[in-house]
């Protein structure tokens, strides 16, 4: 088995932790069922996951009551498990967008603030 790089584990840990965000994100929009919390994170590759990620992620967030879920039949096939938020949920979701504003402004401004500083200090050798 070839071990993770630095980097890959680094980006592991990132997508680990915004999952959870993205994942209430989709819910809160409007139920959802697995496969279609997997096709929605998809959409863009560096959300993209697999069942064997998003299913443990859905019963913690049901067992800590942020999400409900409720059978129930489907035209196309079998019966669905379909999640949706509760107030609980809600709330997160709200503290998790407002920390991610705050988060993702603050690297974005210190890394172009740092490319600044690093070219200046080249134009000044």
């Amino acid at each position: 088995m070839v071990k993770p790089t630095h980097t890959e584990d680094w980006i592991t840990q990132a997508r680990r932790g915004l999952l959870e965000m993205c994942v209430l994100a989709l819910i809160a929009e409007r139920p959802r069922y697995g496969y279609d919390l997997v096709s929605g994170l998809g959409r863009w590759e560096a959300l993209a996951t697999t069942d064997g990620t998003l299913y443990p992620l859905l019963r913690r967030l049901q067992k800590e009551g942020h999400i409900v879920a409720e059978w129930q039949e489907s035209a196309e096939g079998p019966p669905r498990k379909y999640y949706r938020l509760t107030s609980k949920g809600q709330g997160l979701l709200a503290r998790l967008e407002g920390e991610w504003g705050k988060l993702s402004q603050a690297v974005t401004h210190l890394l172009k603030t740092a490319r600044a500083n690093a070219a200046q200090e080249k134009t000044n050798d």
